[in-house]
């Protein structure tokens, strides 16, 4: 039985196993700055949230000492610098491929920049899953909602799923008026994810919710 004719899906912590490197990339600058590191994803998962400049004041920092903006650049440069080395969760082509097999139609709405975003996706070979790979303007990660928003405007979908990892995905879900799962692999706890949406533990898990065998 196929319940979705369209499938959203979030990147990083979603697709992109990136956790362990985020962690690694934020306690440089964090040691950086003085600050302690995270000695755990757990105690990452109780930091990180959206809007991502509001996890940066949670995580310690201070914007009148080094700005946001500045902060985002160091960032990036170092995710994407010496030492990164993006995989898939194991799962992730073979949810892929059962969807494409189903007809379902497949996007990525991402807070990463466009530019940025491709240069995960291309190498990793599963750019010919999608019809569309969106990500926003800028460095800053700030709401998918608006490219979201114009993506069903124009492409109307009968019905649509979002599949992320954090509570904004269940946020921007409910923005574009479209159902949502989460799944526990990424960059917020099952806890509380469970507060706001259907929790998976794994891809493969919500390809069996959806009825794909």
């Amino acid at each position: 039985m196929q319940k979705y004719t369209h499938i959203i899906w979030d990147w990083n912590g979603t697709l992109l196993d990136d956790v362990d490197w985020c962690v690694t990339t934020i306690n440089i600058i964090r040691k950086k700055n003085g600050l302690p590191v995270f000695e755990s994803v757990e105690e990452y998962h109780s930091v990180f949230g959206f809007p991502i400049k509001d996890y940066y004041l949670r995580a310690g920092f201070d914007f009148e000492k080094v700005s946001f903006e500045k902060l985002a650049v160091e960032y990036i440069d170092l995710y994407h610098g010496d030492g990164c080395n993006f995989q898939l969760f194991p799962d992730a082509k073979k949810v892929l491929s059962k969807f494409q097999a189903r007809g379902i139609r497949q996007v990525i709405l991402s807070a990463s920049e466009r530019s940025n975003l491709l240069s995960q996706v291309v190498p990793l070979g599963i750019a010919p899953y999608f019809d569309e790979i969106l990500g926003i303007s800028d460095i800053y990660a700030t709401s998918k909602v608006d490219i979201g928003k114009a993506y069903m405007n124009r492409t109307k979908p009968e019905r649509a799923l979002l599949i992320g990892d954090t509570t904004h995905d269940k946020q921007v879900a409910d923005s574009l008026g479209v159902d949502c799962v989460l799944v526990a692999t990424g960059h917020q706890s099952k806890r509380v994810l469970q507060e706001a949406a259907v929790v998976m533990d794994c891809l493969e898990d919500v390809a069996n919710l959806l009825y794909i065998e």
